[in-house]
């Protein structure tokens, strides 16, 4: 195993021109690397569908204050409640949904609107173009309206270093990934999304709502994600180590992966039922699918991915 060289911040912010996309798909490109999943691509993930087993890889939305619900907390009011309707006839319930979903509870999908570098988004438009009347009028999450279907690859990487869940501010490295790729028998190509398990949505559960920071990819991992072709990745801990050791940055995996590379993220999902199907049945890879809400002209979606075996 190659000993892990740590990058300078500005390498790093370098690696914004080395790594990126812009112009590969074509000037007016939108898609970023979902362009990677091709065809081919979903029917060689639709092929991977044997015991016709489904699993969820979301949260499970709670209306909470905690003090990793740094936004407006989940809301869910009763519009028409069973309790009110009338004991002959007919009758019916409601109720309303609201959430601010960027963030670290919410399972949620980025649009390559969400970050910006330089005053520039992705493939360089304008960050005037998600506008606040205007909303997101370019890289908005409905550019992904016919869903992301493809093979997906997790990599455990809280079982391959033995422990429940990595700490806060933990990065995985490249040496990592590439050890799980080999202690699970598969290898990530291009096209494919990697589902990256740290068990931190297993210590929320066990041990509540953290005070601060979260493990994540560190910034070292960038040119593999390149060069590996990764169309996506989900991760139960919102992708990027914090602190990350980039106080420019801030969120490297976000800032370089999706405004200079186009790369899709699904930030805060759920792992462990997952986990615990592949492990039982000795298969990492499976069927990965994600269909976001069609929400006109905003910046993300909250999602519910669905492994497929």
């Amino acid at each position: 195993m190659a000993t892990k060289q740590i990058p300078t911040e500005a390498e790093v912010i370098g690696w914004m021109d080395s790594l990126s996309n812009w112009g590969r798909w074509g000037k007016d490109d939108q898609l970023g690397t979902l362009n990677l999943i091709t065809n081919t691509k979903r029917a060689q993930a639709a092929a991977l569908v044997k015991e016709g087993i489904s699993v969820s890889c979301s949260r499970l939305i709670v209306p909470e204050i905690a003090s990793d619900v740094t936004t407006i907390p989940p809301l869910h009011y009763m519009i028409r409640a069973g309790d009110t309707v009338p004991a002959q006839g007919g009758g019916g319930t409601s109720d309303f949904l609201g959430f601010s979903y960027h963030g670290l509870t919410i399972s949620h999908l980025d649009a390559l609107c969400h970050q910006t570098w330089n005053g520039k988004l992705y493939n360089g438009f304008d960050p005037s173009l998600v506008g606040s009347e205007s909303k997101a009028t370019v890289l908005n999450i409905d550019t992904a309206k016919d869903g992301i279907i493809t093979r997906g690859v997790m990599l455990d990487i809280a079982k391959v270093r033995g422990v429940d869940w990595l700490e806060a501010g933990e990065g995985v490295f490249t040496e990592d990934l590439e050890a799980a790729e080999k202690a699970q028998g598969v290898r990530l190509e291009e096209g494919d999304a990697l589902m990256l398990r740290l068990g931190w949505y297993k210590r929320r559960l066990e041990k509540g709502a953290p005070a601060s920071g979260r493990p994540g990819l560190h910034a070292e991992t960038l040119p593999w994600l390149k060069e590996r072709g990764i169309s996506l990745v989900a991760g139960d801990a919102s992708q990027d180590a914090d602190p990350s050791g980039y106080p420019a940055l801030g969120l490297p995996i976000h800032r370089v992966g999706i405004v200079g590379m186009g790369l899709w993220l699904i930030d805060a999902a759920n792992c462990e039922e997952l986990a615990a199907v592949c492990e039982r049945l000795n298969r990492y890879e499976f069927m990965f699918i994600v269909a976001p809400l069609r929400f006109k002209n905003a910046t993300g979606s909250p999602t519910n991915p669905l492994a497929v075996f």
